[in-house]
């Protein structure tokens, strides 16, 4: 069987309020999707912004002990020598994406003891 787009728009010019009602009831039972959700969104995207719950903590500068800050990367982030000596020389480089805000501020107080510049994002 072909889809007939102009056939079903005949018939849903035809159905009645409650008949188009039980047909999206019916359909989101079939396929498991919502039609109130794009609308939900719209609605949060319009109104005020939520709270942010994950962060990013940039390596901004390496400061004076870079060494220190390479050892202090490789502890947070469990990366080798080679890659955490790259992101500190690469600064301004990302350490961890999509933390808590806690985990984020603990980090940062980390590095800063070792002389480094960091934000969180």
């Amino acid at each position: 069987m072909a889809f007939d787009k102009d056939s079903i728009i005949a018939s849903l010019k035809e159905a009645t309020i409650m008949d188009l009602a039980d047909l999206v009831s019916a359909i989101e039972e079939e396929f498991g999707v919502s039609a109130a959700a794009p609308v939900a969104a719209a609605g949060a995207a319009g109104g005020e912004a939520a709270a942010k719950t994950e962060f990013d903590v940039e390596l901004t500068s390496a400061g004076n002990a870079k060494v220190q800050v390479i050892k202090a990367v490789r502890e947070v982030t469990g990366l080798g020598l080679k890659d955490a000596k790259g992101l500190v020389d690469n600064a301004p480089s990302v350490i961890k994406e999509g933390i808590s805000e806690d985990e984020a501020n603990d980090l940062k107080a980390k590095l800063e003891e070792t002389g480094a510049e960091v934000t969180v994002k």
